[in-house]
């Protein structure tokens, strides 16, 4: 039976979500000084390597608990700010300033870390032991393709909210009507659910999408209106994917990443993948869905609170079809 996750039982407490990669950074957010970021509740630091790689702990210093991510660099080693204990490319502590050369670093001195890696030009945390290794998108090695990175931003809404959301097109005539969505059919087609490969479970469908002025570099299509042939998709526990092809043979993919700080707040960037002729500028290129991102916070962020994940907790309708079962899947990873 499915469990309901009632009011005083947060989601992000939740053991087995640990187990899972989330976005918490762009690459690039990550060099010279270390960075801290939030992650289901705990708080870590990341700094780059002297090699170039990564180092992930706990934020706080195990000698009186300040904030890592204060510190400075040394040759790759982390510094703390407070009394300069050093740490290494491994969390090891090197060194303790005021210690005398004879006396050992005491085993408890040293750094909790937690897995770090860096992938489409994004910085993943687990927390846990990663039951998976991460998905791998064919595009990205596919020379045809180009990759364009957005911004991490921090939406106040739970990350639920925003999967749910993303899996959903009934939304799209109203909340994206100042985008695509105007004029756009209300009548949801019928879903069916299908393994879109071997990572993204979702659906297919067709859609007629409004083509303004600002969206014609994305769309490659000077027309008033486009046909869009489209795929959403989910991978467990809280990414999305979007594919739309165009009649051109334009295929723009969407990568959509919720990453939980907390019940009610998340980390959100979307990346894209493109195999246009790589003339068109980038900002120009994600422009247009910078747009479509911002009309699902302001809506989303009217939301309060976490979001009901059991089946009878909302009403449901056909075209819900794919959030009520990444819904029921997230259930079974999160009881175990």
């Amino acid at each position: 039976m499915e469990k309901i996750l009632n009011d005083t039982e947060g989601f992000v407490d939740k053991q087995s979500l640990k187990n899972y990669w989330y976005v918490v950074a762009l690459a690039d957010d990550v060099n010279s000084n270390p960075i801290s970021v939030k992650l289901l509740n705990e708080d870590f630091v990341i700094w780059r390597e002297s090699n170039g790689g990564l180092t992930a702990a706990e934020e706080r210093c195990p000698h009186r608990q300040a904030p890592l991510s204060h510190g400075h660099l040394e040759n790759g080693c982390l510094v703390c700010p407070y009394h300069g204990w050093t740490f290494s490319e491994s969390g090891k502590c090197i060194n303790i300033p005021s210690a005398a050369d004879s006396v050992p670093i005491p085993p408890r001195a040293h750094l909790n870390t937690v897995e770090v890696i860096e992938k489409y030009g994004l910085i993943w945390l687990c927390s846990g032991k990663p039951l998976n290794p991460l998905f791998e998108l064919e595009e990205e090695s596919d020379p045809s393709f180009r990759r364009i990175n957005t911004e991490v931003q921090k939406w106040k809404v739970a990350a639920t909210r925003m999967v749910d959301n993303f899996l959903d097109i009934t939304h799209f005539p109203y909340v994206h009507a100042g985008t695509f969505g105007a004029g756009q059919d209300t009548k949801a087609p019928n879903i069916t659910l299908e393994h879109l490969d071997d990572d993204f479970f979702g659906y297919r469908y067709e859609i007629l999408a409004a083509n303004p002025e600002e969206a014609k570099s994305t769309s490659g299509s000077n027309e008033e209106s486009v046909e869009r042939s489209m795929t959403s998709g989910f991978n467990l526990p809280l990414t999305v994917r979007s594919t739309i092809t165009y009649k051109s043979g334009l295929e723009h993919i969407i990568l959509l990443l919720s990453t939980p700080i907390d019940d009610v707040s998340s980390y959100f960037t979307f990346v894209i993948w493109r195999n246009d002729d790589f003339t068109i500028p980038e900002e120009e290129v994600i422009s247009f869905d910078r747009a479509i991102g911002e009309e699902d916070r302001v809506m989303l962020e009217k939301l309060n609170g976490a979001m009901p994940l059991d089946k009878t907790a909302l009403v449901n309708v056909q075209s819900d079809k794919a959030s009520v079962e990444w819904r029921r899947q997230l259930l079974k990873l999160i009881n175990g």
